[in-house]
């Protein structure tokens, strides 16, 4: 015999039930008649409730179609074994998970706490597709920290944390009055961001660009665990989870993550291409081979795995970072270089002989196509990113194993072809990357975002006359 619930999660269950009645309620009606007619009234009634109950839950006609929204887009992920076909709506559901004509103009919202002039991988990938967006026509407002008073992030102070961001957030909403909303990243902006979505029923996407649990689990004693649950409670409303390679899908999918979907990456190979006659040599007077790192110098990034290798050659380190002047001290025999960035950063991975990419905390590794990019071959360990991207490429070589064989990957990978290290980065498109990205969109359906703004436009005119006329 199943012992009862306790009474705080039997209400819990049986306030989910009623709301999941009345949203059952607005997709009939809406499956009977024009959104005009919708009414509160007949949505009690169809859901066999009292008309209160419905403002209880939904206080706001715009309350009430901004959860159904929602509602329905995590319906139309729900495996087809799992739904209850007699209670599905189909044609709203095709409306919600159709795909969208990515030639569409939008107003497209973008909060992100990653955003020039910091230097990695996320920021590389949101100014290219938000340069990409821009071309194919979209109209793109970027919410980020440059915007905010700021202060450097503990331990690692090339990293402007924003402060006080609530409120200017919001207004920059209304000012912009999006079609579709896209919080990138889970920082202060993305935080201040996703409560206005949550609060005003707007859907939204994310997307999951760094292992933020192993990097906090890497720098503070915490356990994975904290910043995993933290992780899921963010990304939870969220329409849609874009993720870069389907190991880490899998890999959410496992913390118990859903609604994700593939969001692949691209390289500019104009910028980063073989070495012409003429091109500056970094290396000029090194000992070669070249075995070369790009990336942040810090903790997260497993740095010393490369560091701590025995290699022939001239081992270089390009890049920032927290761990740079301790590391220069421990490993003298090492080039660190710092920052770089444009035609010289090419140079240095055109240069090398051997890209090396120790990290097991990245989602991709932008930084491995850029040395593909170059023609020069990538040796990594098995983690998500190089898993997803070195197999059957001949564009480089994996180690045996996350922690053993990387010494063997970087020799093995000398004898890579450099001309096929080259075609097949030139497969990856930032064109293509912008599509995708449009496609995982949750736009506001029509016309609720014209009606949704206007209302809002107007309830803050008259909280702004109710002082005057007291």
């Amino acid at each position: 015999m199943k012992s009862p619930l306790p009474a705080t999660n039997l209400r819990e269950r049986q306030r989910q039930e009623t709301r999941e009645q009345i949203l059952r309620a607005v997709g009939r009606q809406l499956e009977a008649g024009p959104l005009e007619d919708l009414s509160f009234a007949e949505i009690a009634r169809d859901a066999g409730i009292g008309e209160r109950t419905v403002y209880r839950h939904y206080p706001t006609k715009e309350a009430l179609l901004g959860a159904f929204w929602t509602w329905m887009q995590t319906q139309a992920v729900i495996p087809p074994q799992v739904r209850n076909p007699a209670r599905s709506l189909p044609r709203i559901r095709e409306a919600i998970n159709a795909p969208h004509d990515v030639g569409r103009p939008m107003r497209i919202l973008v909060a992100t706490d990653a955003w020039e002039p910091q230097v990695n991988g996320v920021v590389r990938t949101l100014t290219r597709v938000v340069a990409e967006l821009r071309a194919m026509g979209h109209s793109v407002e970027v919410i980020s920290p440059d915007q905010f008073k700021t202060f450097p992030l503990p331990t690692y102070a090339e990293i402007k944390v924003a402060i006080g961001v609530y409120e200017p957030v919001q207004e920059r909403f209304k000012a912009f009055e999006p079609e579709a909303i896209h919080i990138a990243t889970e920082g202060p902006i993305g935080l201040a961001a996703r409560r206005i979505c949550v609060e005003w029923k707007l859907p939204f996407t994310t997307s999951y660009h760094t292992r933020f649990p192993e990097y906090v689990s890497a720098r503070l004693p915490l356990p994975l665990a904290a910043g995993y649950a933290y992780m899921r409670w963010f990304h939870k409303p969220s329409g849609r989870l874009m993720v870069a390679t389907p190991t880490m899908r899998d890999e959410l999918a496992g913390h118990g993550f859903r609604n994700i979907s593939a969001w692949s990456r691209g390289v500019d190979t104009e910028v980063f291409h073989p070495t012409r006659p003429g091109d500056l040599d970094p290396y000029a007077g090194m000992a070669r081979p070249i075995f070369l790192s790009v990336g942040r110098v810090a903790v997260e990034k497993n740095i010393e795995a490369f560091l701590g290798i025995d290699l022939p050659g001239t081992k270089v380190v390009v890049g920032p970072g927290p761990q740079k002047e301790e590391l220069e001290a421990r490993y003298p025999r090492t080039v660190f270089t710092g920052s770089k960035a444009g035609e010289e950063l090419a140079a240095y991975f055109a240069g090398a002989d051997v890209f090396v990419f120790p990290s097991l905390t990245d989602t991709f590794g932008l930084v491995i196509l850029e040395a593909m990019a170059c023609g020069t071959p990538v040796a990594a360990y098995p983690a998500p990113g190089p898993i997803d991207i070195i197999p059957n490429s001949g564009a480089g070589v994996l180690a045996a194993s996350a922690t053993e064989g990387l010494r063997e990957a970087c020799v093995e990978a000398l004898s890579c072809d450099r001309v096929k290290v080259r075609a097949f980065a030139e497969t990856f498109s930032w064109r293509a990357c912008a599509e995708d990205f449009v496609r995982n969109l949750q736009p506001y359906p029509e016309p609720e975002k014209t009606r949704f703004w206007r209302r809002l436009r107007r309830l803050a005119r008259v909280r702004r006359r109710r002082p005057e006329a007291a």
